[in-house]
Parts: C-alpha cells; structure tokens; sequence
C-alpha cells in the first residue's frame, strides 16, 4: 500500500491531457469492435461474425448464465445491429412509380382537399376586400335578400309537406285490412298512385301560386321531389307485403290457394341484372316439400334482411317518422345502425352546410349574377345573330369556372354533410352516398355514382317494375326519361320557363353513352374522363345561358 501510494505521488508532476467530448459514438463502436477482434487469439471468422453482430456496449454474461438471459442478449445485439448506419448516408432506391401514376396504389389525397378549402378561403378574402374598396361593404345584398325572403312561409310550407306524405301510412293499415276491393293487388295500387300525383301537382304549383323568389322555390320543388320518392317506396313495398303477407295466410288452407312462385321485391342494392328474374319458379318432386318451401320463401319476404323486424310490425307512425329522417329514398323494413351518435361530428357537418350555403351566395353575387346581368343587357340592344352568338359564347365562357366551382359546392353541402348530419341523428350505419364519380368515363357510370339515394330509387323503383315487361334498353330509356322529366322540371321552377334544354341534354347522354361503349373510345380512360369533365362543365354553363338568356 505504501509503495503504491508512493508511487502516485511521484507522477503527480506529470501533467495529464484534458477530458475531451468523445467522438462520432458510430466511429469509436466501429473502432472498439476492430481493437477487440484483432486481440482475440482465433480472430478468424468467427470472432469477425461476432463483433459484426455486438454494438460493444454489452456486459459480457458469465458462461453458466441461463438460457432466458442468453436469448435476451443475443436479440439485443441482433436488433442493435440492424439500426446501425453506415457512416456514409446512404438512399435507398428500388422500383417504384410516383403517387399520381396511373399504377400506384397510393390512394390519400386529402392535401389537396385541404387545398380545395384554402382556395375557396382566399376567394371570400379577396373579395371581401374588392367590395370594401368598391363599395363600402364586404359582401353584396341581391342574392342575401332572395335567400332571406319567404322564410317563414316557406319553413310552414316545408313542414305541412312533409307531415301531408304521412297519410300513406293509414292507407296502407286500409289496405292490409281490406278483404275485397281495397286489397293493394285489386284497388290499392290505383287509390295510392292518384293520391301521389294529386299531390305532387298541388306541392309543385304552390309556389308559384305564393310567388317565391327562384331559390325558395327551387328548394321547396328539389324538397318535393325527394319526399315524393320516399313516400312512393313506402307504399309500394309495403303494399308489396301487404300482398306476400294475405298469400302467407292463403297458404293455411291449400287447397283453394295459389301456388305461385312467391314474388322477390326489387333491392335496392342488388345488381341490375338480379331484376331480370324477378320470379323464380322452384321445381319439386315432391307436392308437399314445394309448398313448405313456399311458405318459406313468403316468410323471408315478409322479414328485414336484419331479421328483427316482420311486416307488419313496422306499419306505425314512429318507424315512418324514423324513415323520413333517414337519408335514404328506398325503404326497408330495418336499417343497419350505428352504437351511438358523434356530435361532434354532427356540429362540424352543420356547421359545413352553412358555410357552403354562404360560399355559394358569394359565388353567385360575384361571378354568376354580374355577369347574367351585363349578358342580357347587351343582347336586348343586339339584333344581329353574328353579335348574339358571340355574347352568348363570351357568356358561357365567363361562366365555366365559377359553375365549376358551384356544382363542387353543391355535391359537398348535399351528398357529404346534409346527409351525412341526418345519417348521424338516425345512426344511419351506410354512410355510401357517392361514389367516386370525378373518375368517370361515361354519362351511365357518373348517374351510378353521383347520386346514388337516387340510383338506387330509380333502378329499384322505375327500372325494376318496367324490367319484367320490357326488354332490357326499353326499360332503360324509360327510367332515363323519367330522370329527365325531373331535371326539366328543376330547371323550369329555377327559371320559370319551359324550355326543354334540360331534358334534351338528359336524354343525349344515351347516344354519347353508345359512342363511348364502341370499339374505338372504350378503354381509353384518360380520355373519356377528360372528355366527360369537359361536357360535364361547358353543360352546365351552357344550361343556364340558355335558360336565362334565351
């Protein structure tokens, strides 16, 4: 101890280097594992595979150590080994395609949503701005006090609308119980379909007979229209049952009743091509197996798909005030539900609808109206047809974009947050009300697509009942003429004439249809969709040019 101790101090005069930060920790591990490699005696390979493998901070673990403890080291020096880096940053490059490639599976495009907003964002700040220099005020008065005239007449109109679809509920308990004449098979269909068209003339002519301003007019006919899909799939499945339910009961006593194959209501979301065979016939050897599983069959009809609820347990006023709520135009016996509702979702959804509404109030007061208004000022002073052409074309064009931007606005503040709002006070579970039409490469796939509450009404509803009776492209030209006929009647409430331009432009989707299905168009994506975004905007433009200019 004394020579050790003597020892120290005789170096004390030796002056020792500073502590120094150590440095690159990659480089000094690096270092470490070569020194300890080349002191082993057999530093051949194995001793290399080892220190390949260490990160030279583990504490070495004694050679009767357990084998619990042995696996634990050796996976932590596996997994230190793996997140080592090479001095030298390196790129990893492998084949790969970029996001926007038609090949790449990258499908999250949120961003340019987000984008989408922001725009819209800096189009009411600098316009506000523009108004404020111009005029004083940030925001123009001419559409605000259409939207604000007729409120309360409007709002008590709406609701007596609504509340008047009931009456389809104790016609259908009248016709359930009819023994004769009444039964929806004998008289029941005829009564409910004069009651619907008495109502939809008397609902369609009475703004006209208040005189409305255009906006609360086209609400309250776009409102008509809806309530009376719905109430026309009420009473027609319903009574549909009613009929499956008095063939059920027949079958007690077989002998005097019909045999027939029991009859399968269209669904709403089957394919189209499941309507073609609307009655099934099932052959048996056996008389008695035929009729049991007749009785089968009618019984399945009669229950929801869910199977909790059967016909006609669903015949009360809470499941028909539940109905209308739902965003749906096709009625089912049970919806799929969600556990619970989300209210903050369903804020942020009302909140969206109004901000919609005020961003197409501004759309329109600053890029439609002037630019209508100027349009028809200079062509009542323009005789010549050389001259009208051209302003009606620089009109159409001063219109592309900002119609653009309202039809976006538009499907945003319909398909994504009013229905979706009422989908979340119902619990509604299928929140599947579009698809992704902005890919479309014809007019029939944007129909299937863009609307589909409606598709669904119209394939279910007009498609199938004309399907067992007509061919194939019959019963097709008829569901599009009956589409038609209500985008005309939209148009002539909107401008108060009636023209037709709707309906033409309707019905020439088929010949485009059948040109873009033929050998030399069919295929060629990119170009059909630019082709459909093209006719889609300039229709538009061109609609409302001609509805209010000519």
């Amino acid at each position: 101890m004394a020579s050790k101790s003597r020892s120290d101090g005789d170096h004390e005069h030796i002056l020792r280097p500073r502590p120094v930060k150590p440095g690159n920790p990659m480089v000094l591990r690096a270092q470490s594992e070569e020194y300890d490699a080349g002191l082993k005696p057999n530093g051949g390979a194995d001793s290399h595979i080892q220190s390949s493998i260490s990160s030279g901070r583990s504490t070495p673990l004694p050679p009767d150590a357990l084998p619990s403890a042995k696996s634990i080291s050796s996976a932590r020096k596996q997994i230190r080994a793996q997140n080592k880096h090479r001095m030298f940053p390196t790129i990893d490059y492998s084949a790969r395609v970029s996001h926007f490639d038609p090949r790449s599976d990258y499908k999250d495009f949120r961003g340019f949503f987000v984008l989408f907003w922001v725009g819209l964002a800096i189009m009411v700040i600098t316009t506000m701005l523009r108004n404020i220099k111009d005029t004083g005020y940030p925001l123009r008065v001419q559409v605000w006090s259409l939207l604000t005239a007729n409120t309360w007449q409007l709002a008590l109109s709406d609701m007596l609308m609504v509340a008047s679809t009931g009456i389809s509920l104790p016609l259908q308990k009248i016709f359930r119980q009819s023994k004769g004449r009444l039964r929806w098979e004998n008289g029941g269909m005829p009564v409910q379909s004069v009651f619907q068209a008495a109502w939809t003339i008397a609902m369609i002519n009475w703004p006209f007979m208040l005189n409305w301003t255009w906006t609360s007019q086209v609400f309250f006919t776009l409102h008509t229209l809806v309530f009376l899909m719905k109430m026309h799939s009420y009473a027609f499945y319903n009574g549909h049952l009613s009929t499956t339910e008095h063939r059920l009961s027949a079958l007690d006593n077989p002998e005097s009743a019909s045999t027939a194959a029991a009859v399968r209501y269209p669904s709403s979301s089957a394919l189209v091509n499941d309507t073609d065979a609307i009655a099934d016939k099932k052959k048996h050897d056996d008389e008695k197996e035929a009729l049991s599983q007749l009785r089968e069959d009618l019984a399945v009809e009669l229950t929801s798909p869910l199977g909790q609820v059967t016909y006609p347990q669903n015949l009360t006023a809470w499941n028909y005030f539940d109905y209308v709520l739902c965003p749906t135009l096709c009625y089912e016996l049970e919806y799929p539900r969600t556990e619970k509702r989300n209210w903050l979702e369903l804020f942020y959804k009302t909140l969206a609808v109004f901000g919609c509404i005020f961003l197409l109030t501004i759309t329109s007061e600053e890029f439609i109206v002037p630019v209508l208004s100027d349009s028809a000022q200079r062509l009542a002073g323009v005789t010549n047809w050389a001259d009208q052409g051209l302003i009606l074309a620089e009109n159409i064009s001063l219109l592309l974009f900002p119609f653009m931007l309202t039809i976006l606005l538009v499907f945003l503040v319909i398909f994504e947050y009013v229905l979706g709002a009422f989908a979340e006070i119902t619990c509604f579970a299928d929140r599947h009300f579009y698809s992704d039409w902005w890919n479309s490469c014809d007019w029939l796939e944007f129909s299937r697509e863009w609307n589909i509450p409606v598709h669904h009404f119209l394939r279910r509803h007009v498609y199938g009942a004309a399907r067992p009776k007509l061919s194939r492209n019959m019963a097709t030209l008829v569901t599009f003429l009956v589409s038609a006929a209500g985008h005309e009647l939209v148009m002539s409430c909107i401008t108060k004439k009636l023209r037709g331009y709707g309906f033409l432009a309707q019905m020439s989707q088929l010949p485009i249809v059948a040109i873009q299905k033929s050998q030399f168009v069919k295929g060629r994506k990119l170009f059909n969709n630019v082709m459909f975004w093209i006719s889609f905007i300039l229709g538009l433009s061109v609609m409302c040019s001609l509805y209010v200019l000519v």
